[in-house]
């Protein structure tokens, strides 16, 4: 049997806006039939790729996140973690070393982690 990914699922309280918040991230569209107050949403990603869904449910965000992204960005690791504060995530730890490795930690408005590794061409200076 093989399966393939089909959605990411992130539960949120407020799907529309959460995917707004993606979609620019992303630099793609969300799926043109969400209208916000939808119990559901997803951001396209890009082709052969899962969407991102988001799920609205009743709870708030409590505990840390027990599985999440991580992102390789096509920019300059920091530039790229600019970019997504001023698009509304929040910093919550810089894990970046000496050398230039490393990584930040941040948060999506409803404060579900991912992080941003160093672009693979900060990865190739490394090596």
């Amino acid at each position: 049997m093989n399966l393939s990914i089909r959605f990411v699922t992130i539960d949120c309280a407020d799907p529309y806006a959460l995917a707004q918040f993606w979609s620019q991230v992303f630099g793609t569209e969300m799926n043109p039939d969400d209208l916000p107050g939808d119990a559901e949403a997803s951001v396209v990603i890009g082709d052969g790729e899962p969407e991102i869904l988001f799920n609205q449910v009743p709870e708030g965000k409590d505990a840390k996140n027990r599985v999440h992204l991580d992102f390789e960005p096509d920019e300059p690791r920091d530039e790229a973690v600019a970019r997504l504060v001023e698009l509304g995530a929040t910093e919550i730890g810089d894990f970046r070393r000496d050398d230039g490795s490393g990584w930040w930690v941040l948060a999506d408005p409803e404060g579900n982690e991912f992080c941003v590794l160093v672009s693979a061409a900060e990865r190739d200076e490394l090596d």
